[in-house]
C-alpha cells in the first residue's frame, strides 16, 4: 500500500519534497495558497490544491486527517506556519513535520505539538561550511546541538592500519559506525578491519571530538 503525504507550501523546499516523494512512489497532496504554484505541481503531485490551511474547515473538507504524515513547508510567513501546525494538531493528524525559520519558531512549533522540526537552510549552511573548512569531511549531519554524524575520507596517514591499531574511540572519543568502500558499505566494521586509501569513514560523536579526530588523525 502506498504511503500518503500532504505537503503544505510549494516553495523551493516544499516543492523538492513533493517531487522526491512522488519519485519514491508515494501519493502526495500538494497544497499552496498560490494558484500559480499549484498549477506548476498539478501534473507532478497526486493531487494539487489551492487552499488557505490556516482555516480548520478547509483542512477538514480536504480530508487531511486521513493522511498519516503532513509536511508544513510554508516559507516566510511564520504566523501561517504556526496556525497551520496548530490546526493540523487539533484535527488529529498523526505525524507533523514543519520547516522552521529560526530557533524561536522551532520552540513555538514544538510547544504546539510538531513531531519533527527541520531547519533546511541552517543545516545546509552547516554542511557546506564543514565541507569548505576541511579537505577530508565530505558530509556532515547534526543529530543535536552537540552531536553529529560525519563522512570523513581516509588519507595516507591512516591507510593500512586496522581500527584496533588506530584506537580512534579511546584517543578521540568518536565511533566509526560504518565504512564506505567504493559501492560497498561495511556496517559495524570489525576491529581488525584495515583502512584503505579513500575509504569513507562514517563517524559519530560530539562535534568537538569529530573535529579533533579530523585535525589530529588526518593531518
Amino acid at each position: 500500500m502506498k504511503k500518503e503525504f500532504v505537503v503544505i507550501g510549494l516553495g523551493r523546499f516544499g516543492g523538492s519534497i513533493v517531487r522526491e516523494l512522488i519519485n519514491l512512489g508515494a501519493d502526495v497532496m500538494a497544497i499552496d495558497k498560490s494558484p500559480e504554484r499549484v498549477d506548476e505541481f498539478a501534473s507532478i503531485a497526486t493531487q494539487a490544491v489551492a487552499a488557505d490551511t490556516t482555516d480548520e474547515s478547509v483542512l477538514k473538507s480536504l480530508g487531511i486527517r486521513n493522511f498519516e504524515h503532513v509536511i508544513v513547508a510554508i516559507g516566510e510567513n511564520i504566523q501561517s506556519s504556526i496556525l497551520t501546525t496548530l490546526m493540523l494538531k487539533e484535527i488529529g493528524v498523526p505525524k507533523i513535520t514543519v520547516k522552521a525559520q529560526n530557533d524561536y519558531h522551532e520552540k513555538v512549533l514544538r510547544k504546539i505539538g510538531a513531531d519533527h522540526v527541520v531547519h533546511p537552510e541552517r543545516d545546509m549552511g552547516i554542511r557546506i561550511a564543514n565541507n569548505m573548512v576541511s579537505n577530508n569531511i565530505i558530509d556532515y549531519l547534526e543529530l543535536s546541538d552537540e552531536y553529529s554524524i560525519a563522512e570523513i575520507r581516509a588519507n595516507e596517514k591512516i591507510t593500512g592500519y586496522s581500527l584496533i591499531e588506530l584506537d580512534i574511540r579511546a584517543k578521540f572519543g568518536v565511533n566509526i559506525v560504518a565504512i564506505k568502500r567504493g559501492n560497498h558499505i561495511l556496517v559495524s566494521p570489525q576491529a581488525i578491519e584495515k583502512i584503505q586509501l579513500d575509504d569513507i569513514l562514517i563517524v559519530i560523536g560530539s562535534d568537538a571530538d569529530i573535529h579533533r579526530f579530523e585535525r589530529k588523525a588526518l593531518y
